[in-house]
């Protein structure tokens, strides 16, 4: 009998995490077992359990409990029997030796099989199929040994016989070599590992042989050898490979094939297995109210799965009708109109035939014309022939360029469903929102947090969108991850309000539909900042040269323009004239807390520092701006008069970050920035690239400034700062340059400056 038994993918795709080597004997699934082996269930030894396990037990080929089951690649188990039918029906002959753990057995030889055996019933190549699919999902590799070289499952056979002693299956034990059909076994062989009648005794161990020396038993079915062997090297097997997942003996350890393996011994595997075997059972068992009630769960949700698959074919049903009655109501005027086109057309050809029947001779025009033309009387023919000859003049024009009055033609009313037919085709059920694509380019954290995205460009439309957020530098706490939820969100962007500052958010999106809600859209990581955002103005009040700061209406930017007066200084710069740093301030002064703000710097900028410093000293160089090129300009770095005699050195009075050309200078001059000089130390300094964004947090308590890259946080630079009095951000330019605030998220809160505690507002 052939089978249909596919022979392509080569491994078992449900359980086998790699293919195995390339043999060249292929054995289909079909004969594989529902579960791998399940030795615990021999310890629940109550009647009822084991009778509530008989389908464990059963041979997926023949559906009778396993006689003689070997274990295949894949873990599940076949009769052996069942695995050479199958071999034989794939043409595969003479590669079904036995396995080595039973090799003198006569049940087993196929040259001395017994008819009894020949009389298990067949597997049909379409179950065959069926279990191909419901198994492994593949094809089972057995190598070049074939069913030699694979293991028989003992303990299994150990549980098959417990469960026909509780249950009383099979009753007396039948001869295993004799015709059909079988007598009873009256005698029983351990050497040959079968049962035999009085004939079939004699006839397998013939007087004189060796097999006649035999010593015979009482019958039974549990012949079985005293231990594993290795297939390859017929020792008992003394080790397990956890690379192979296969027990070896002692030769296969040494064997090129285990080498660098990782192989323990089979106690320690026994174990290991063991224990996470009863771990495994003992939580089962010690959640039965869990698995009854998502028993309950389940047939509660096949039953709402039947009554909603009923409406949904009703709705389905429904829809399709009114389609249907609208293509109707369509078809009914359509025809309607193509009747009234017709009908029309039919009335002028109507009316023209009629016009050409009355010009024929004899007919009633021709004939009265005729008539008319006898008239003598000359005024009385006159008076009758010119309404008669107007009549005559349009026939003869209607003769002599004749042209049907309608069109026979109904192109006009024929239909372009084209794109209807393609419509329908494709009518399928709506399906539910593809993951969005979150904008990053757009999406940022900074007072508020502004969130973007959008749909794959060929997914279904969504009426609406859930976000969900959650911090991740908190401790985890036990049980599943819990979100934070948005639901109902429409549009394609929203602003989550009011995040903890110096946090990491996850966010993420998915779009609802009448489907469903879709896949969520993969995790973004946000940095909020690590300080309450500071909103201000640029103050253009204060420090500002009109002839080279150009600062925005709506006061969030400023820009440099150098023009004739940098020009005309650059001529005296030779002879060490003074050329001026221009300054702006916001119009926020800070006197207390922590606050953060960020900027943008133009990288083509040729100098520019951004920073803070004490709202005084600012001011006080604005009365006379400082030579940033003379060496005869001495600075006292923003100290007291006395700070120079100070044990300790004090802190400056500003903190600037240098930026210029695309670079940002660090190093220990960069630190102090010699107040509003542009000169830094002789220490050492750096250069790193310009981020698109800085970001400067002011520590008042502390005397302490941090400068980061405003997209990473990265830190940047530290220094300190003199915070004996109101402090206010602050921008220096030295040629041209530009820079811009960055916008809040939320709406533009009102202008006020800080004092004291108190907001003032402008």
């Amino acid at each position: 009998m052939a089978t249909r038994a596919r022979l392509s993918q080569g491994r078992c795709q449900l359980c086998s995490p790699q293919p195995l080597p390339s043999p060249s004997l292929r054995v289909p699934p079909s004969f594989v077992s529902a579960a791998p082996l399940t030795g615990m269930a021999a310890k629940r030894g109550t009647k009822t359990s084991m009778k509530n396990m008989e389908k464990e037990l059963l041979c997926p080929v023949c559906q009778e409990m396993y006689k003689q089951p070997l274990v295949l690649p894949c873990t599940h188990n076949v009769c052996q029997a069942c695995a050479r039918e199958v071999l034989g029906q794939q043409g595969y002959v003479g590669h079904g030796g036995d396995p080595s753990s039973e090799p003198t057995s006569p049940a087993s030889t196929p040259s001395t099989r017994s008819p009894r055996l020949s009389r298990r019933t067949l597997p049909k190549p379409d179950r065959l199929d069926r279990l191909l699919k419901s198994a492994c999902q593949g094809d089972v590799e057995l190598g070049e040994r074939g069913l030699a070289g694979l293991f028989r499952n003992l303990t299994l056979e150990r549980v098959v016989e417990r469960y026909r002693q509780s249950v009383s299956v099979g009753g007396a034990i039948l001869c295993q070599l004799c015709k059909p059909p079988p007598l009873e076994a009256t005698k029983g062989c351990t050497e040959c590992r079968a049962t035999f009648c009085n004939e079939c005794f004699k006839l397998f161990h013939p007087w004189g042989t060796q097999k006649a020396q035999h010593e015979p038993t009482l019958p039974t079915l549990s012949f079985r050898p005293k231990g594993l062997m290795c297939p390859d090297h017929k020792e008992e097997v003394t080790h397990y490979c956890k690379t192979c997942q296969r027990l070896v003996c002692q030769l296969c350890r040494v064997r090129r094939t285990h080498s660098g393996h990782k192989i323990t011994p089979v106690l320690s595997a026994y174990q290991a297995l063991k224990d996470k075997l009863t771990k495994s059972l003992t939580y089962i068992l010690g959640n039965q109210d869990t698995v009854q009630t998502q028993i309950c769960e389940l047939e509660e949700t096949v039953r709402h799965t039947e009554v909603s698959g009923q409406q949904a074919k009703e709705e389905v049903s429904q829809l399709v009708r009114g389609l249907g009655a609208v293509l109707e109501e369509r078809r009914a005027s359509l025809l309607q109109a193509i009747e009234e086109c017709q009908q029309e057309r039919l009335a002028r050809l109507s009316a023209q035939i009629q016009e050409h029947r009355s010009l024929l001779d004899g007919s009633g025009l021709v004939g009265y014309a005729q008539e008319v033309l006898k008239e003598t009387d000359q005024p009385c023919f006159v008076q009758a022939a010119k309404q008669l000859h107007n009549r005559i003049a349009r026939a003869t024009e209607a003769l002599q360029m004749f042209r049907p009055a309608a069109s026979s033609s109904f192109r006009h009313c024929q239909l372009d469903v084209g794109r209807e037919m393609k419509l329908l085709t494709e009518l399928n059920f709506l399906r539910v929102p593809e993951a969005p694509v979150i904008d990053t380019q757009r999406t940022f954290a900074y007072d508020q947090i502004f969130l973007c995205w959008r749909l794959p460009p060929h997914s279904p439309p969504a009426w609406h969108y859930t976000i969900e957020f959650r911090r991740t530098d908190v401790p985890a706490q036990p049980g599943p991850t819990r979100w934070q939820r948005r639901e109902e969100v429409r549009g394609t962007s929203a602003l989550l309000e009011n995040p903890d500052t110096g946090s990491v958010y996850v966010l993420r999106v998915r779009g609802c539909n009448k489907a469903g809600y879709g896949e969520y859209s993969e995790d973004v990581h946000l940095h909020t900042p690590p300080a309450p955002v500071l909103h201000f103005f640029l103050d253009g009040r204060w420090g500002t040269s009109r002839e080279r700061l150009a600062i925005s209406k709506d006061q969030r930017a400023v820009r440099s323009v150098p023009g004739l007066p940098l020009l005309l200084a650059a001529e005296r710069l030779l002879t060490g004239c003074h050329l001026s740093v221009d300054v702006v301030l916001g119009d926020v002064a800070v006197t207390q807390g922590r606050s953060y703000w960020a900027c943008a710097v133009d990288p083509a900028s040729y100098l520019v520092k951004v920073g803070v410093g004490l709202e005084s000293k600012l001011q006080e160089s604005f009365q006379g701006a400082p030579d940033v090129i003379s060496p005869r300009y001495d600075p006292d770095s923003g100290h007291d008069s006395g700070a120079e005699d100070a044990t300790v050195e004090a802190s400056p009075p500003f903190a600037f970050l240098t930026i210029g050309m695309g670079k940002i200078l660090l190093g220990a001059g960069a630190s102090s920035n010699a107040g509003l000089t542009g000169r830094d130390g002789p220490a050492a300094s750096c250069t790193v690239p310009l981020p698109p964004r800085l970001g400067i947090c002011l520590d008042y308590e502390r005397g302490r400034v941090s400068f980061l890259d405003a997209v990473s946080f990265r830190g940047l630079l530290e220094c300190p700062l003199d915070c004996s009095g109101p402090v206010c951000p602050a921008f220096c330019f030295i040629g041209g340059g530009a820079v811009q605030l960055q916008e809040p998220v939320g709406t533009k809160p009102e202008r006020k400056v800080t004092i004291g505690g108190f907001a003032k507002l402008d």
